[in-house]
């Protein structure tokens, strides 16, 4: 018999809408259990051992709920099942799909996060296609590492790598993996390879034996900020007496104002070396190496920034905070941000 230990979060999985207000609703688990066995009945052969730690929408999620979501999964005993299945929303999905991935990964057994893009009882609701793919995954496939089932809106149900997993574009609700790189296809209740060409299921770098020597717990520092950049964004804005240390984002090319042309306030260059005086450290993300980089990021590369190459900007967030959160050792701190331990780096 399969069993799977099902963790429910709240999130739109877990919501009903009523009056215009969708809203997190403990019968909503149950109406996802009755549309499986009403879609196939076999399923009711399946084991699930169900435990509820947060109601909540996965926007509110925070790392304080993160550390009791990995403890509430911990303390199951995840070893007696043949794997775990999270229910959570869309808002935060890949940010909490890369923690699990660093934070559960000496985990044995496949981790699979189930989202929906609208609440279950709506007809064109993905949420029940999605769970159906995790437990088929469970049974089929049943490889370690943390994944996300997702079906993209009129299109099929793939596979992506928690640490790969993007924040969903602007105005939807589809997902993909960094450089569309999922795993596989969910196709007629089977999984192909995703693209044409390639056979058999080939899991990346990082998912398997380096993920056995990942060094962190569900550690989070509270003193990490983290700045997106837009024209006009003006540095003199931020207050750095509680930071220790900053992410920011980058353009799609790699690039973020190194020009002092329209004043100090608008040139992260100026900003480095304020956060220089102060003792903080800039990380920049994301960014692909390469032997040509734009003279923007060359600038803030001489002037002490330090890039976390070929990670998304959700996994380079959780590999800061967790590295600040369980290290205080600088050569602790570069070993982790600097290494692939779940396959979240690509190239």
């Amino acid at each position: 018999m399969t069993t799977i230990l099902l963790v429910f979060t709240g999130g739109t999985i877990g919501s009903l809408a009523s009056a215009g207000t969708i809203s997190p609703s403990g019968t909503a688990r149950h109406l996802l259990l009755e549309q499986l066995y009403a879609r196939q009945p076999g399923y009711r052969s399946v084991s699930f051992n169900i435990i509820e730690p947060l109601q909540l929408l996965s926007e509110n999620m925070s790392p304080i709920a993160w550390t009791a979501l990995v403890e509430a999964v911990l303390e199951a005993d995840p070893e007696k099942y043949n794997g775990v299945i999270i229910c959570h929303g869309t808002d935060t999905l890949a940010y909490t799909a890369a923690m699990l991935g660093f934070c559960l990964a000496r985990c044995k057994m496949p981790v699979l996060l189930v989202a929906s893009d609208y609440p279950l009882t709506d007809p064109n609701a993905n949420g029940l296609c999605n769970f159906i793919c995790a437990i088929e995954f469970v049974m089929q496939i049943c490889r370690r590492g943390v994944f996300v089932p997702y079906r993209n809106w009129q299109g099929m149900c793939e596979v992506h790598l928690g640490g790969r997993l993007t924040c969903s574009l602007q105005l939807g609700s589809d997902f993909y993996s960094v450089q569309g790189t999922s795993l596989l296809r969910f196709i007629n209740n089977r999984f192909v390879a995703p693209y044409p060409g390639l056979t058999g299921i080939a899991m990346p770098h990082g998912v398997g034996e380096e993920a056995d020597s990942c060094p962190v717990a569900a550690r989070f520092s509270p003193r990490l900020l983290m700045i997106r950049p837009y024209p006009g964004l003006n540095y003199l804005h931020y207050d750095l007496s509680q930071v220790d240390v900053v992410l920011h984002d980058l353009y799609h090319s790699g690039t973020a104002c190194a020009s002092g042309q329209w004043g100090e306030g608008a040139s992260l260059l100026a900003f480095l070396r304020r956060c220089q005086a102060a003792g903080i450290k800039v990380y920049l993300a994301p960014a692909l190496y390469g032997t040509d980089a734009y003279e923007s990021t060359r600038a803030l590369l001489a002037a002490g920034a330090e890039m976390i190459w070929n990670t998304s900007i959700e996994a380079a967030y959780v590999k800061l905070l967790l590295a600040y959160g369980n290290f205080s050792d600088d050569g602790q701190r570069a070993h982790f941000i600097h290494n692939d331990w779940i396959g979240e780096r690509v190239g």
